[in-house]
């Protein structure tokens, strides 16, 4: 991985290290996950610019000024912005909005008001990305199944029935894992965008007059001929970018480089192409923008086309479920979201997890939003608002990391991200016009998700600080507990607590009721750094403060799952260390009943939400994968 201080000079070139897979094997991977989003666009970005909605008309000049609109955003948002820079900025190698946060937010004065509202930010820009991500299944499968009206208009009534059908068996697919799906996705992605190409290329040559949308002018002339009302055209041009930030965030699985090759040499050209050969379609025959995409196949190809975008559309709704899981558990590590039960679906790949509440609270969004909206051209209203938004914090962000961390590059970055910013303001402002057609969904989705990750966080801090106040002090209780010590016990007991300054209640619940000491006593905190991995020399930190008691300090990063048993049986190896076994061990925890006060740290409703989370959240020592045949746990009672 690469370290993050590379980023102290200027931007990191984040090449990762993957073993033997070679850099070819790396980018057929990337292929397949990373681009699956972005690249089933060309399904319906072309068809939703010349809806009614905009009113406008598919002549000459309109197509071309569109179709120059949708190039230079590739062009300039996907791979100036995201695969030129922002992927530059990698934390430990991983890249994604909650990265690059934890990335600004270290450098930044600790408990400063920067730091807070960057983490109000990328927070935010998170509950943006799941919102996002419940879209993406949607509209994606529905565009792809809704092919049969070209083929069999008499079927119509089939495709929100078979689109219910085809994300069911998806989600429902997920906790068997991607391990032996994902050998495939490469291979069907890479025939899906090499099919992309192809049907451009014989559009083309019927119409090679299209080419001339390259042309930035045309973009310009469409801005001139329309005045300002050109720029809500944008609400549908954003389409074309949806899944930019995906490639960010897929960074650390494959790294930088095969990612970059297999956008700048495959990927960008394929889409480039399609989109070209739809609008020369149009330009030949107007009537066909009514579905570009399929009307550009060959009738004899049309069956074949419906069933590989539909697996090209599982495969990208495949991914963004997967990186969904991937951010809630980084989300989870950083303390914005309860626990929840973390499943690994591969023995090989720590990276492949299945969330089930994560899974299924998805599946019952999306299903929804299909029943609901009916259409791909209803749900590309909703379609755009949550990326641009997303995009813009992500600038934002960057300006952050590149004004702290690269002196050397700063001078053309920032001005970058000037224009940058000024293109994501101009989508966010079309899409935000769409607010009354469906918009208002990812909107009010991404508000209740930044409320219940702010709720959370905020929520902890404050049952850390009741827990602080009421609690004993730890270096004061021991010299008192040792003068007229209980009767001990054999074994090794360890006490979680999130404060290693203080005693925990598990202990002082045990001295009450049981009356007894082990002969050995930890006490154990668990931290998660904002780094993605926590290296060997930061892992583990041992002090003995006499009498057979110890204060171990062990710390993961936020793209690991914490094995508190494993951690420990590694601790004979530090210098000063002490060895355990784990039959003779026990876990003592205690677990929070939280009462809400309207005389606290937030309003009552909070209160009362906090709590319920509480409840509800998986005992920290499933999460932190302690057996349950070890583990004593006690209840206390909390005020906040």
């Amino acid at each position: 991985m690469t370290s993050s201080s590379s980023n102290r000079g200027g931007p990191s070139t984040g090449t990762g290290s993957h073993g033997n897979i070679g850099l070819a094997g790396l980018m057929v991977g990337a292929i397949g996950v990373v681009f699956g989003d972005i690249g089933t666009s060309p399904l319906y970005t072309l068809r939703e610019a010349f809806s009614p909605h905009y009113g406008l008309v598919a002549d000459h000049d309109t197509v071309l000024g569109v179709l120059s609109m949708i190039f230079w955003s590739l062009m300039v948002v996907v791979t100036f912005k995201y695969v030129t820079i922002i992927m530059r900025a990698d934390n430990d190698g991983e890249g994604g909005i909650m990265a690059l946060m934890s990335l600004a937010q270290r450098t930044l004065a600790k408990g400063g008001r920067s730091a807070y509202l960057v983490g109000l930010l990328g927070v935010f820009g998170a509950s943006l990305f799941f919102s996002d991500g419940v879209i993406t299944p949607a509209i994606s499968v529905l565009s792809a199944v809704e092919g049969l009206e070209v083929v069999a208009p008499s079927l119509h009534a089939w495709i929100i029935p078979i689109t219910v059908l085809v994300l069911g068996i998806l989600f429902a697919t997920q906790r068997f894992g991607t391990a032996k799906v994902g050998r495939i996705f490469g291979p069907v992605t890479l025939l899906w965008f090499a099919t992309l190409a192809v049907l451009g290329v014989l559009n083309i040559l019927h119409e090679p007059e299209v080419l001339r949308a390259i042309n930035p002018w045309w973009a310009a002339r469409f801005f001139i001929e329309h005045s300002w009302g050109g720029v809500f055209i944008l609400g549908a041009v954003v389409l074309a970018v949806t899944g930019g930030e995906a490639i960010y965030t897929d960074m650390g699985h494959f790294g930088a480089r095969p990612i970059r090759y297999a956008w700048y040499f495959f990927v960008l050209p394929s889409l480039m192409l399609n989109y070209l050969g739809q609008g020369a379609l149009v330009l030949e025959d107007p009537a066909a923008i009514r579905n570009p995409f399929y009307i550009g196949v060959p009738e004899w190809a049309r069956w074949p086309m419906i069933v590989l975008a539909t697996s090209a559309t599982v495969i990208a709704s495949q991914a963004v479920i997967t990186g969904g899981f991937s951010v809630a558990r980084q989300a989870m590590q950083l303390g914005y979201i309860p626990r929840m039960n973390v499943r690994h679906t591969s023995s090989d790949t720590i990276g492949q997890i299945y969330i089930p509440g994560i899974n299924w609270a998805m599946a019952v969004v999306v299903i929804a939003l299909v029943l609901t909206f009916k259409t791909s051209s209803a749900l590309a209203a909703a379609y755009g608002i949550s990326v641009s938004m997303t995009m813009l914090i992500d600038t934002l962000l960057l300006v952050i990391v590149a004004r702290a961390l690269w002196p050397r590059w700063r001078r053309w970055v920032l001005p970058s991200c000037a224009l940058f910013i000024v293109i994501d303001i101009a989508f966010v402002v079309a899409n935000g016009a769409k607010v009354l057609q469906g918009a208002w969904f990812p909107l009010v989705l991404g508000i209740t998700l930044f409320t219940l990750l702010r709720t959370w966080h905020r929520g902890r801090q404050l049952l850390r600080a009741e827990i602080q106040k009421e609690g004993i002090k730890l270096d004061t209780f021991l010299p008192g507990l040792m003068l007229a010590p209980p009767v001990r016990v054999p074994g090794t007991a360890i006490f979680l607590t999130a404060d290693p300054g203080v005693v925990p209640h598990a202990m002082l619940h045990n001295l009450k009721h049981n009356k007894v000491l082990h002969e050995r006593n930890v006490f154990l905190t668990v931290e998660t750094l904002t780094l993605p991995y926590a290296g060997a020399d930061r892992r583990l930190k041992i002090e003995s403060i006499g009498d057979d008691f110890y204060r171990i300090i062990l710390r993961f990063g936020f793209m690991e799952t914490p094995d508190v048993p494993m951690a420990l049986m590694r601790c004979g190896d530090v210098d000063g260390g002490i060895c355990f076994d784990p039959m003779d061990t026990t876990y003592f925890t205690s677990r929070e009943t939280i009462v809400a006060s309207p005389r606290r740290g937030m309003p009552i409703w909070r209160d009362k939400l906090f709590a319920l989370m509480h409840r509800n959240a998986a005992p920290a020592t499933g999460f932190f994968r302690i057996p349950g045949n070890r583990l004593v746990e006690l209840g206390s009672q909390v005020q906040i």
